[in-house]
């Protein structure tokens, strides 16, 4: 059977195969009589020595889960030293000092280990003591002590290394249960941020088509008002393009681009002509080279500003002036939004408007501030965008 197979075995089949190979290896050794250690006549019979043999066979079944069963082990070993040592004997018994270092508790496996060192001078001691020839016990005690030593230093190395593995696998699995936290993270603050995206877009466009809609019914001029309707059409058009397209951007499974492009500087005439029809007296001022282009974010972010900015005038001051303001230079992009407030009129709710502005700013390193000025208020963004 492959090895691979063997280890997906349950751990008491793997036992139970172990334990069957070593009984019938210990039994051909035993019957060809090539089993003793100290002289080659053994006055034990055979039944004896098989006896001792399917005990500590049957006590293999238990190595694993009764790793304190090296102790009965011990046991059948004195009674084999006592009788005349034998090979398999002692040779399994080196699989149960193996065992209860590898799978008993760490107070037993240090014990082993203690028992071990131990083993080495008790063991030198006592045949220096009993033995008559010191040199051939000493030789005796060193060819027979590798058995204690080494199963213990071997059980316990692999031990060591089985707990390194352990704390790797634990700090791996904590890593990765970080990792899957900011993933989280990160997942919460983009649908935040296309939150507020979504908020700004259809906000922006809603109200412009309210006002507009609202001074459509008013205007007696057909021309006009037919004017003022393609506006409302055509801000209709782009919030729904826009929600289309971030819709999709939540639904996508990952790795699908935008449908449409961001709103950019660029687009600055089609938001101003929306607020015109709206209503508003607006006087745009720029020095911006569209050819050049400005960071992604940067430019989405003086959009939105604008955006809000514009759309707040139409709502709190409808018919007034609004003098808009892009400049860029000391690597510093500037949007100013400066409205008159004639007849102030309150927007039901609670806006989060300047809140929404104020977080884009902040978003890309730049600073908003927002408040009255003179008899109007100014709504002002400054964006760092290098060395330009």
């Amino acid at each position: 059977m492959p090895l691979p197979r063997l280890r997906s075995l349950p751990v008491w089949q793997q036992d139970g195969l172990i334990a069957l190979a070593t009984w019938l290896l210990g039994f051909l050794v035993y019957t060809t009589g090539v089993h003793g250690i100290v002289t080659g006549y053994d006055h034990a019979p055979l039944a004896v020595r098989l006896l001792e043999l399917t005990a500590l066979c049957g006590l293999e079944l238990l190595r694993r889960r009764v790793p304190l069963a090296v102790v009965l082990a011990t046991a059948v070993l004195a009674v084999d030293v006592w009788l005349s040592p034998s090979l398999p004997v002692l040779i399994i018994y080196t699989d149960f000092l193996y065992a209860a270092t590898l799978y008993g508790s760490r107070r037993t496996s240090r014990v082993m280990i203690g028992l071990a060192a131990f083993s080495v001078v008790g063991v030198l001691a006592a045949v220096l003591l009993v033995a008559q020839e010191w040199r051939a016990a000493v030789l005796a005690a060193i060819a027979v002590l590798p058995f204690v030593i080494t199963p213990v230093w071997w059980a316990a190395n692999v031990r060591q290394q089985r707990d390194v593995a352990e704390a790797e696998r634990a700090n791996a699995a904590q890593l990765a249960k970080i990792a899957e936290l900011d993933r989280r993270a990160a997942v919460a603050a983009e649908r935040g941020r296309m939150a507020r995206d979504l908020h700004d877009v259809i906000a922006g466009h809603l109200s412009a088509i309210a006002i507009q809609s609202e001074a459509a019914l008013s205007l007696p001029d057909p021309k006009l008002a037919k004017a003022v309707l393609e506006s409302v059409r055509e801000n209709s058009v782009s919030a729904l393009e826009e929600m289309r397209a971030m819709i999709g951007l939540l639904k996508a499974d990952g790795g699908e681009a935008e449908t449409t492009a961001p709103a950019r500087l660029a687009d600055l005439a089609k938001l101003v002509e929306s607020a015109r029809a709206s209503g508003l007296e607006v006087h745009v001022e720029s020095t911006v080279d569209s050819r050049v282009p400005l960071p992604a974010a940067v430019d989405l972010t003086a959009y939105r500003i604008a955006q809000e900015a514009l759309t707040n005038a139409a709502k709190h001051a409808p018919g007034g002036r609004v003098d808009v303001a892009v400049h860029c230079g000391g690597g510093v992009l500037a949007v100013e939004v400066r409205n008159d407030v004639r007849t102030p009129r309150p927007a039901p709710g609670r806006g989060t408007g300047l809140l929404n502005m104020r977080e884009r700013a902040d978003a890309v390193g730049g600073d908003l501030t927002a408040g009255p000025a003179g008899d109007g208020w100014l709504v002002r963004a400054e964006l760092p965008v290098g060395n330009r």
